[in-house]
């Protein structure tokens, strides 16, 4: 160890025995995970049978994870500390199964997996094997947050996990492999956001073992000098930890986290009790140990402890090769598991002596198990922020400056708890949502300027220019218990598509495991949106999103389209109440034309669509010629225009419009809990009357989800068709089919016998466009008679 860390810890022989000990027994358990099936405590001499018939796992990494878990227990233990551990090396199970195994906790929430020999050969035995647990960090490990499958997130979720958290230490141990990712190089930002008075500490752990699968890893081989420039650039100080004799890493491990938990506590304490206000240094450990630390120096003539050839399985023919058998078996008795575990498989009193108990256990902290410290979220009622309707299509607000009021409440009534956040790219005052200002300013910890405004020490409010960090802190932050929305462009939230993948499949299996209590759900705003977008032309413009999230876990995910101020508030309510969801919604921030009253949004969204019978035209028909569908703003506002040039061109068509809030309700109920019965749909669709559907995003998407139902041939969906530039508002959607002239003219093409009667009106819709097309060019605004159109009786 180096750079100022010569003050070492003197760890007595006893202790550093006891440390090797858990070190050498998590190290055997890890091992016996990746090969064994039978025979774990090697009572007798391995056998091909004993060993698993597929060889799956990664050894490379676990040696690392395992030394600092031991250390972590160490410090937890004789410091007292809150702590949780984010574990970022992607296939990390072993290690921190074994180590939960050896403290307690997994036999805790698995009773079937006791501390014994019968429950360590099941421990093995269910490792990457069918209707056992996964090779990485997932959520049926206890003591976790992160999901390993998909590297760059463990830092920000660290931070996440800190934010309001002022009593917690989070350790983040980050791959050298992880390191070379986007997202984590933008972590390494999030301490310029941790507020040392409210917030906890975030220790990272730099792990270079050298490779990754096949190649070396960028960090490991730059020189010191360069790697401490560029850590110290980041805002941190850097403690080395070097070597690969155990005794001299064990010294020099316990020597940095003794040195990096005495200056996180400097560094708040002066914060706290002294009100420094200077952004801190916080401390950085780097430890080098080889990857596959302790395994094969070397098989079939080739080397491997140290080598890219340590990532996953080092003897991959232990049950063909006599040979790599025995190397396996020399490699498991090289831990000496006698000293470790007693004749019934238990540890021994010196393996668990530096373990600390209770919920101080990594595996067993209520931070890595939220829903065990979730409280419910104060909300106001709704009426102090819903707009008056005396009559729809009246007045208009802007949908999102709406519910920023609403926001700002909930900021307001959180303020002491501090157990909401609201995240974004840079982007909260242009989706109108800068009333939270008044309740809470901006997270930032550098210096500021006298043009800033809204900065502070102690915001809840989280804006960066990296939606992977909005992600990853808002992530972090739910998962430990806290609740949250992130608010974001529609175009750009795609930029977290993996990230949102990786969320949705772990609360997919929380919620089949009863030991973990759900969480508060992870809520987008998506707004300025699509067809909003006129001014910033086609790179921002894509609504597919939701395509994307509708494709995953109908028992996680949620999609609501709101057509205006008051329906927003209404599911702006329903999701920051919700638990273990994905929910989407996606609202304008542009004014907007007020539809519904407060209560008749409230009955509105709770059914999730509906016939909007004030707009139709089929009171005394019995059943409509047509029904003009629906979801979104925009949408709904193009449908209720056609509805007004259709009741003054074709008087006597019967016009039924439906307005669709929940995007689900169109799934089939087999598929989705928010899917409505066939009978249901065909009783607001129809089964045999052509559907003009007005779709928000990719007409596609609605064809997807309604293919199954019987008037699936009559359906006919205008929506977004990557016909995007800069240009006017109306123009967007004439240029996309989804404008009123063109609904109007679908409502001819295909109700049976308009096409003759109604020749001349589709014709005067089809001139509409071409004056439209004319007027624009010349004015550089849309015709009047759109501009300034409004709902009439």
């Amino acid at each position: 160890m180096s750079d100022g860390a010569s003050a070492r810890t003197t760890l007595p022989a006893e202790e550093l025995d006891a440390l090797d000990a858990h070190w050498r027994a998590a190290n055997y358990l890890a091992v016996g995970q990746i090969y064994l099936m039978r025979n774990p405590l090697l009572r007798e001499p391995l056998r091909p049978e004993h060993i698993k018939p597929r060889l799956l796992g990664h050894w490379g990494t676990s040696p690392g994870l395992n030394l600092v878990h031991t250390h972590l227990n160490r410090v937890i233990k004789a410091r007292d500390l809150d702590a949780l551990c984010v574990w970022g090396p992607g296939h990390g199970g072993p290690a921190v199964l074994a180590n939960s195994w050896l403290e307690g906790s997994y036999s805790e929430v698995y009773p079937d997996v006791p501390r014994d020999a019968s429950g360590m050969e099941r421990l093995f035995r269910q490792f990457s094997f069918p209707g056992g647990v996964p090779s990485h960090v997932a959520p049926e490990t206890p003591g976790s947050i992160h999901e390993g499958g998909e590297l760059g997130y463990s830092l920000a979720h660290a931070y996440g996990a800190a934010l309001d958290n002022p009593g917690l230490l989070v350790t983040c141990v980050i791959g050298d492999g992880e390191a070379e990712t986007g997202p984590l190089a933008a972590s390494w930002h999030a301490n310029k956001f941790l507020d040392p008075v409210h917030d906890g500490a975030v220790l990272p752990v730099l792990h270079l073992n050298g490779y990754k699968i096949a190649n070396p890893t960028v960090l490991s081989r730059l020189p010191q000098d360069e790697l401490d420039a560029l850590l110290r650039g980041y805002g941190h100080d850097p403690l080395h930890v070097t070597g690969d004799d155990p005794a001299e890493v064990h010294r020099a491990m316990a020597a940095a986290m003794d040195q990096a938990l005495d200056r996180i506590a400097g560094i708040q304490a002066a914060a706290r009790e002294q009100g420094v206000t200077r952004r801190p240094r916080w401390p950085v450990i780097v430890l080098r140990t080889p990857k596959g630390w302790t395994g094969p120096a070397e098989v079939d003539g080739s080397p491997v402890e140290g080598t890219w050839r340590a990532h996953q399985v080092p003897l991959s023919g232990v049950r063909d090769d006599p040979g790599h058998l025995a190397q396996l078996e020399a490699w498991l008795r090289s831990y000496r598991p006698e000293e470790l575990f007693d004749d019934l498989g238990r540890p021994r009193p010196r393996v668990l002596e530096r373990v600390p108990e209770g919920r101080r256990r990594l595996g067993a902290t209520p931070h890595a198990n939220g829903g065990l410290l979730t409280r419910d979220l104060p909300i106001a009622p709704l009426e102090r922020f819903a707009v008056p309707v005396d009559k729809p299509g009246t007045d208009r607000h802007e949908p999102t400056r709406v519910l920023g009021a609403l926001l700002e409440q909930v900021m307001a009534d959180t303020a002491t708890r501090r157990d909401f956040r609201l995240v974004g790219p840079d982007e909260t005052a242009s989706n109108r949502l800068e009333a939270v200002y008044e309740a809470s300013g901006k997270a930032w910890q550098e210096r500021t300027l006298d043009t800033d405004e809204h900065l502070d020490r102690h915001g809840r409010v989280m804006e960066v220019l990296s939606e992977h960090l909005c992600q990853g802190w808002l992530e972090g932050y739910l998962l430990t218990g806290r609740h949250g929305l992130f608010s974001c462009y529609e175009a750009f939230v795609h930029i977290v598509d993996s990230m949102v993948n990786q969320h949705i499949k772990w609360l997919k299996t929380s919620r089949d495991l009863p030991w973990r209590p759900p969480v508060p759900s992870l809520n987008y705003l998506l707004t300025s949106h699509v067809w909003r977008q006129d001014h910033n032309g086609f790179s921002h413009q894509d609504p597919g999103f939701v395509d994307h999230v509708l494709n995953k876990s109908p028992d996680v995910v949620r999609v609501y389209l709101p057509p205006d101020a008051n329906t927003l508030l209404s599911v702006a309510d329903h999701v920051l109440r919700s638990r273990d969801h994905v929910n989407v919604v996606v609202a304008g921030k542009q004014p907007c034309f007020d539809w519904l009253s407060l209560d008749q949004a409230r009955a509105h969204c709770a059914r999730g669509a509906g016939v909007w019978e004030w707009a139709g035209t089929e009171k005394h028909a019995g059943e409509p010629d047509v029904v003009l569908a629906c979801a979104g703003d925009v949408p709904t506002q193009e449908v209720l225009a056609a509805v007004t040039l259709l009741r003054a061109e074709l008087p006597d068509l019967a016009v039924r419009v439906v307005n669709v809030v929940d995007l689900a309700r169109l799934m089939p109920h087999e598929e989705h809990p928010h899917g409505m019965t066939d009978a249901e749909y065909d009783a607001l669709f129809t089964p045999d009357k052509p559907v003009i559907f007005a779709y928000h995003g990719y007409p596609w998407l609605i064809h997807r989800l309604a293919y199954r139902r019987a008037g699936h041939a009559h359906l006919h969906v205008r929506g977004y068709k990557e016909m995007g530039t800069t240009t006017t508002p109306f123009d967007m959607v004439v240029r996309n089919d989804l404008d009123r002239y063109r609904l109007v003219m679908d409502v001819i093409d295909r109700v049976p016998g308009l096409a003759v009667k109604a020749a001349v009106v589709r014709q005067r819709m089809e001139d509409a466009r071409t004056r439209h097309h004319a007027y624009i060019r010349e004015y550089g605004t849309d015709l009047p008679e759109v501009a300034d159109w409004r709902w009439t009786d």
